[in-house]
């Protein structure tokens, strides 16, 4: 087995995922990069976008794979967690963090089919990675004095309602609790779950917010702090609690919104 910690990405191709799987990369670990397609999403702000992920982190002289998969079916995702044991030897930190967003609608006019696929990515897709990831943690002697560490992002629509978002602050919210039930479990076998809550940032989800003159100045003018995020912010997120410096850490859900919540 090698002294490398490894890691895996979900949606790490564009946005979050891909600065999540960058910044792990740089902090030495092998990443395996999953995503339904290897090339950034349209309308990002991604980087190099014409070079994938994987391709990126191995122009800088790490390890990586790119597995492709939907999070939201279990066979496609038990695929990654094989890849990264295959070609790695184990698996220290899994990060769920691929998300979809369908637009503002209220529950009036929301379909069952948004609901249905919202819920089948953000919530059912955490759920796979997790059970998969602690599945393989348990088979594995502590490191550093855990066994392996689940990153889960939600959210901060899944703290507070925000206005016709039915289906996603459902799914998000989901995963801020599901997160501080396997926290609960797992303890006692040196499993750490944790969450990041993001508020909005630069990636090609949030565009539709921020190329509207009028949606950007109202998140401005609710977020206290002068500038809103990027996907770097919540990047160092992970790289804190995935690392030794969080060893005590679990069952928390780190906020980072520049203060969007706390009024």
């Amino acid at each position: 087995m090698t002294d490398t910690k490894v890691a895996v990405v979900t949606g790490a191709s564009s946005g979050n995922g891909r600065a999540i799987a960058l910044r792990l990369a740089r902090d030495g670990y092998s990443v395996v990069c999953s995503d339904l397609r290897e090339q950034p999403r349209a309308g990002g702000y991604d980087d190099s976008p014409e070079v994938p992920t994987h391709e990126l982190i191995q122009n800088e002289g790490g390890a990586a794979t790119f597995v492709a998969a939907d999070t939201s079916n279990f066979e496609q995702m038990s695929g990654v967690v094989e890849t990264a044991v295959g070609v790695y030897g184990r698996l220290d930190v899994f990060v769920n963090n691929a998300g979809v967003f369908f637009g503002l609608g209220n529950i009036v006019e929301e379909t069952e089919e948004v609901f249905d696929k919202t819920i089948g990515v953000n919530l059912k897709g955490v759920w796979n990675g997790s059970k998969l990831a602690i599945t393989q943690f348990l088979k594995q002697e502590p490191r550093d004095g855990t066994r392996g560490v689940v990153v889960n992002i939600a959210s901060i629509g899944g703290l507070v309602g925000l206005p016709e978002e039915p289906a996603y602050c459902a799914s998000k919210g989901g995963v801020v609790n599901l997160s501080r039930q396997l926290a609960v479990d797992f303890a006692e076998h040196r499993i750490r779950v944790n969450t990041i809550c993001p508020g909005f940032l630069e990636t090609a989800m949030a565009r539709e917010f921020l190329d509207d003159p009028t949606l950007n100045a109202g998140l401005h003018a609710q977020s206290p702090w002068p500038n809103l995020g990027t996907a770097e912010d919540v990047a160092k997120a992970v790289s804190f609690l995935a690392g030794d410096q969080s060893s005590w850490v679990t069952g928390a859900n780190l906020v980072v919104d520049g203060g969007f919540t706390i009024r």
